[in-house]
């Protein structure tokens, strides 16, 4: 035990460890102090001061903190910032303590000190609200939630959508949930980079100007490329590439088994007999399960966008396709209207090739809208930004779940908002070149908002309610299923830690409060959701948390990451149609095809979004990487590195199976899933 003599008796010394941020910025010269509050007494307050300097970007720094009275048991670590000639923000990472004679104690923080203020910090073992007995423990935790609930409130950004965070710019966010200066610096450089470089200043200016033949989209494809992006460009007309993206591409969760052709859908086992062979037909396939159908009605009726005085153009069509033995998944037929008629044909891969071709891109523009807004947008972005906040208000930093949830919500707040300042807002870049910008894209998140289901964020009942558990080469259902099965695996043990029985769940008031902030608040206004707003068993809870895992790490990045690769050659999937579609077979020629697809300065934009969206981001931290330690105890530390290891093996597993293909799906590779929704 260190003493030592001082005027009122022997003072005892607290050895203590403070450990600030990596990032830029995250230092500070402001005075610092230092406070420990224990079940017997309190410490002397004081100034955190060492030769030289103190608390530098990354600095881990030792001080001695003295009691003239034991503290028994420390309960409580108190910092205090104040300002030295300039204010100077500091991001703290953790304090360590080492009592007298006693053992290490570490105390996470992960917050920002902005201004002249102070946090109170918990000692970093996972509490629930019945464990701690404590009462200044507990009022602790109740005077936690209450800053909180001040700092981020709900606000229901329009009616009919999920309810977001009260802020109308990033700006207005606290820091704790702003991106860092590095992520800020990227983002920022990227999208003007993005919008400025590669939308080929000389080109961009040409609004309203259309290519003049399919090859000219070439001319801005130089500037960047990848892999896939190059694949897709030279197979893109082929209708088996066009079936694979159903399964692989950005929008891989529309295609369902089909049964029974829709009333409304003109197609008989005729028109398509020469694309099923000669020894069976469409009744023989539709029963055998081999046929398939991705329906766009929820397209219909959606205002479209005008730019610049120009009107553009949706549709909702209808496509069959067929699992052939030998050329996989081909589309059959094509109906771009939900209402047959004599000006609504429906194509065929027999037609002429231009009228093929063009049905084809018609039903790709609609993918477009759909993963763009729905898929993406509502599904992963909007979804789990419910959660973030509802866990902000109602989990305080020492609860299991939030210490489980917290690297998942990393960022999320900041990249929602800048999209709807930025992407979705009336002068935003959706907006200026997507034919459902403006008023559609709210029309459209309105209308799937109502249908949306809970279950169907749950991979493995989604797969089997759309019939597909049998169609090969869906990779990302393979994949889909293996992180699901890991994801579920993880979060049941990590559960099983601090929830010994269903009454434990049931009995835990701030998981009761959480549960109700995110049905009421959150997920307002929609009736057929799914998800109750009591926990009551152990099953319930592991559910909803491997759904929200799985949305903001596996999911998100199955509709986010490819978008350049399926997007960079626009004529695979326009982001908008500058003319209705074609009533005519016979009347398609390459003129109508090129006055159709988005013009070049339309071209332009949407290559460098999709570039700026869907590129790996520089400072991503992969699925189950945690660079903030919340999780102090050894046996939670334990089921965390056994996760990482059933990633690893899944990572080899997804490497081994793409060997040799010639087309690889590596979207949800571990190492290519960010833990959150960060871009």
């Amino acid at each position: 035990m260190h003493m030592q003599e001082s005027m009122g008796g022997t003072m005892l010394e607290y050895k203590i460890t403070v450990a600030t941020g990596t990032s830029e910025y995250s230092g500070t010269n402001n005075y610092v102090y230092a406070t420990l509050i224990g079940e017997k007494g309190v410490s002397e307050r004081t100034l955190l001061d060492k030769p030289g300097l103190d608390f530098c970007r990354g600095a881990v720094d030792d001080y001695t903190v003295k009691s003239s009275v034991p503290l028994g048991e420390v309960l409580v670590v108190r910092l205090e910032k104040q300002r030295y000639w300039v204010e100077d923000n500091w991001f703290c990472r953790y304090v360590c303590v080492r009592p007298p004679g006693g053992a290490l104690l570490t105390f996470p923080c992960y917050r920002w000190l902005v201004g002249d203020v102070g946090v109170e910090l918990r000692e970093g073992t996972a509490k629930r609200h019945c464990d701690d007995s404590e009462p200044l423990l507990l009022a602790h935790r109740k005077k936690e939630l209450q800053e909180r609930q001040k700092l981020y409130r709900w606000q229901a950004w329009e009616s009919g959508i999920p309810k977001c965070i009260d802020a109308k710019t990033e700006k207005d966010l606290p820091q704790d949930v702003r991106f860092d200066n590095e992520k800020m610096s990227d983002f920022e450089g990227s999208l003007h980079f993005a919008l400025l470089e590669l939308s080929l200043k000389k080109l961009v200016i040409h609004f309203g100007k259309s290519w003049c033949d399919l090859d000219d989209f070439k001319r801005i494809f130089w500037k960047l490329k990848s892999p896939v992006a190059e694949y897709v460009m030279n197979h893109w007309r082929e209708d088996w590439f066009f079936g694979f993206q159903f399964l692989n591409g950005s929008n891989p969760r529309m295609i369902r088994r089909c049964r029974k052709i829709p009333e409304n859908f003109a197609v008989s086992g005729d028109m398509v007999q020469g694309s099923l062979g000669p020894r069976t037909n469409l009744s023989k396939e539709l029963k055998a399960g081999n046929i398939y159908l991705v329906d766009y009605a929820i397209l219909e009726g959606v205002p479209t966008n005008v730019i610049r005085n120009s009107p553009q153009y949706l549709c909702a069509p209808l496509c069959l396709l067929y699992e052939h033995p030998d050329q996989g998944l081909i589309p059959l037929a094509i109906q771009l209207d939900q209402t047959p008629g004599l000006d609504t044909p429906v194509f065929l891969p027999t037609d002429p090739p231009l009228a093929w071709l063009l049905a084809k891109m018609w039903v790709r523009h609609s993918e477009f809208q759909i993963f763009q807004l729905l898929s993406h947008l509502l599904r992963t972005h909007l979804v789990v930004e419910v959660i973030c906040v509802a866990t902000l208000r109602q989990l305080p930093a020492v609860h299991p779940i939030y210490k489980l949830l917290a690297p998942h919500l990393r960022y999320t707040l900041e990249i929602n908002c800048r999209g709807r300042t930025q992407l979705i807002s009336p002068e935003g870049i959706f907006k200026r070149v997507v034919s459902t910008g403006g008023k559609g894209l709210l029309v459209l998140s309105q209308k799937e908002y109502k249908v949306l289901t809970y279950k169907s964020l749950q991979p493995d009942w989604d797969f089997q309610d759309r019939g597909v558990t049998r169609l090969r080469d869906y990779f990302y259902r393979e994949d889909s299923m293996m992180l699901w099965d890991a994801i579920y695996s993880f979060v049941s043990e990590m559960v099983a830690l601090y929830y010994s029985g269903d009454k434990e769940v049931s009995q835990d008031s701030e998981l009761q409060a959480w549960i109700q902030d995110i049905t009421k608040e959150g997920f307002h206004e929609v009736s057929k959701f799914g998800l109750a707003s009591e926990l009551k068993t152990r099953k319930e809870l592991i559910t909803l948390l491997a759904v929200v895992l799985f949305t903001c790490s596996a999911q998100h990045a199955a509709t986010n990451n490819g978008q350049f690769d399926w997007c960079a050659w626009v004529p695979n999937t326009p982001c908008t149609m500058r003319q209705p579609p074609p009533t005519s077979k016979d009347s398609v020629t390459m003129e109508m095809i090129m006055d159709t697809l988005p013009d070049i300065s339309q071209s332009c934009v949407e290559m460098a979004i999709t570039w700026h969206l869907g590129r790996a981001q520089p400072n991503a931290i992969p699925l189950g990487q945690y660079t903030e330690q919340h999780f102090i105890e050894p046996k939670a530390l334990k089921v965390i590195e056994q996760f990482r290891q059933e990633l690893v093996n899944i990572e080899n597993k997804i490497i081994q199976r793409n060997e040799g293909l010639e087309l690889k799906y590596l979207y949800l590779c571990p190492s290519k899933i960010e833990n959150s929704i960060t871009i």
